[in-house]
């Protein structure tokens, strides 16, 4: 590994590592964001704290680390380190150094990363989350069917190897989501707009 691309990686993850959710709400004075609801860190569980601002602040910002890990590097320097520089982002999201590696669930990483690399894909992503949650009424399984449809949608439409980062990132984002799996496959996990 070159120096250049340990760089890319290492700085990636440490933004990616950034926990925007915690820091919102701490100095919103609303506490620990771990010790609310799912625990989670990022913007769906901001949101249960009633504050709208601070959860569409987190989701923008957590989206953003991606997406600047990305065009930073692309500008920076090459395509192929772009595309490995929102991965570096997306795991430092999901398992930063700053909270003992217990992080989120990546999937706005995630969409940050893929608008960044191609906003044609990360488009047609989204758009896969929004037809799935219509038909679905449920916000996990939506970002499910979106992350497997991700590194197909990829291949088609931008080709070459980036869609094997993707994919790597689709499967972490299926690990992450292990108890929604569960809930979803026991018809306990929670549609869009009902309180758990």
């Amino acid at each position: 590994m070159s120096i250049e691309l340990t760089i890319v990686l290492v700085g990636s993850y440490l933004l990616g590592s950034v926990p925007f959710g915690l820091v919102f709400t701490k100095l919103a004075g609303l506490g620990d964001i771990r010790e609310m609801g799912s625990g989670n860190i990022g913007a769906t569980n901001v949101l249960r704290t009633g504050r709208k601002d601070l959860a569409l602040a987190t989701l923008f910002l957590d989206a953003g680390k991606g997406a600047i890990a990305v065009l930073l590097t692309r500008y920076l320097a090459d395509e192929w380190m772009a595309v490995y520089a929102g991965m570096a982002a997306f795991m430092g999201h999901c398992f930063p150094v700053y909270l003992k590696f217990k992080g989120g669930k990546g999937v706005a990483t995630f969409i940050g990363t893929l608008l960044a690399i191609s906003p044609l894909m990360g488009g047609a992503t989204v758009g896969a989350w929004l037809l799935s949650a219509l038909v679905f009424r449920i916000s996990s399984l939506s970002a499910l069917i979106a992350a497997v449809a991700a590194p197909i949608i990829n291949y088609v439409l931008v080709g070459g190897n980036s869609w094997m980062p993707i994919a790597f990132m689709t499967a972490m984002i299926y690990y992450r989501h292990q108890e929604n799996i569960g809930r979803i496959l026991k018809g306990e996990e929670p549609k869009i707009g009902k309180k758990k």
